[in-house]
């Protein structure tokens, strides 16, 4: 099985010129502020038919300074930071609590791009994780209602019922509250917009703010 597993790894291309285009990125022309090219290299993505460019990699740490990490959804970014959402009561919502502090990852190989922040974690006002849940699916305030995430589940059909109770209450009560429902944004202290190229030779820009302002310089790849 592992050399199955070796064989097929060496089977695979990264950024195949049939579905991988890598434009040039001239790192001189960047904006000053890292949300203008996050919002220009998010459009880009999309325009280019990237599936779920706005899913991303949330890496915290645990109350032993552990890491730990997994895909969440971007909710927004402004001037306040980059917005995720989960419960407090879930296992980043701990990590969290006891570390704010995380870096987000996005990937987009379709245009062969990377960014990636690092900064303090806060917590948004209640109203606004309501209101930013609201705005979205009955499915998924029905899973805000589900609740006990990260918790250990005793068997599927478990699941299943809470989940059709959650479902039942979401659709009849539309506004209805999840009160460990949490809106979190991330403020960067860094962030680095990494361009692939096909001769390897990346450009890697990183942006670190330094005396209330942005400093930008380049990174070796």
């Amino acid at each position: 099985m592992a050399t199955d597993l070796h064989e097929l790894l060496r089977s695979l291309r990264v950024w195949d010129p049939e579905v991988t285009e890598l434009p040039p990125f001239d790192p001189e022309a960047a904006p000053g502020e890292p949300l203008p090219l996050f919002t220009t290299w998010f459009a880009e993505a999309v325009a280019a038919g990237e599936r779920e460019p706005h899913t991303m990699n949330l890496a915290t740490t645990d109350e032993e300074g552990r890491p730990d990490a997994r895909i969440v959804m971007l909710h927004g970014a402004d001037t306040d930071g980059w917005s995720f959402a989960t419960h407090t009561t879930s296992r980043k919502g701990h990590q969290l609590a006891a570390h704010p502090y995380a870096a987000l990852t996005f990937y987009w190989p379709v245009l062969g791009r990377q960014v990636r922040l690092r900064g303090p974690v806060s917590v948004a006002p209640a109203e606004e994780a309501q209101a930013d849940l609201h705005a979205r699916s009955t499915g998924a305030l029905a899973a805000a209602l589900t609740g006990r995430q990260s918790e250990v589940l005793g068997s599927v059909a478990e699941l299943a019922r809470a989940s059709q109770s959650a479902w039942e209450h979401a659709q009849a009560h539309p506004t209805a509250d999840a009160p460990t429902w949490t809106l979190y944004r991330l403020r960067p202290d860094e962030a680095e917009y990494f361009q692939g190229d096909s001769a390897r030779r990346h450009v890697r820009l990183r942006y670190r703010r330094a005396a209330g302002a942005w400093a930008r310089e380049l990174l070796w790849p």
